[in-house]
């Protein structure tokens, strides 16, 4: 079974920077299509930034020029670099993880991802 491992959430004021992981614990793929969703009080769950088995990135536009994904295949690992935290990005941050023999159409859409990690906590105070 497909293990997804997510660290690096925590508490920061407006301004600030985090910087999230997801390790897949997996020994047969090495390219994984990944993104990161959250999860807002109030708000439906939000893709937030895909990159996918190419290393094509999609970005949400409320992320976009703040936020960086990036992943290293040869440690199947997800990162998500945030920067100029708002209290809007509040919120679990949820990896999430597709075999790289499946292609992903739509990287912020949760139906294209198979597999799961539980989520880290991000809170940004204003």
């Amino acid at each position: 079974q497909v293990q997804l491992v997510e660290s690096g959430g925590g508490s920061v004021q407006g301004g600030g920077s985090l910087r999230l992981s997801c390790a897949v614990q997996d020994s047969t793929y090495s390219r994984y299509s990944m993104a990161w969703f959250r999860n807002r009080p109030t708000k439906s769950r939000e893709g937030v930034a895909a990159i996918d088995r190419d290393g094509i990135t999609t970005y949400a536009d409320s992320v976009k020029g703040r936020f960086t994904v990036s992943k290293d295949d040869s440690k199947n690992t997800l990162y998500l670099e945030m920067n100029d935290l708002k209290p809007e990005d509040t919120g679990m941050y949820i990896c999430a993880a597709e075999r790289p023999s499946s292609a992903v159409r739509s990287p912020l859409n949760h139906y294209e991802y198979a597999y799961w990690g539980r989520g880290t906590q991000v809170t940004v105070s204003s």
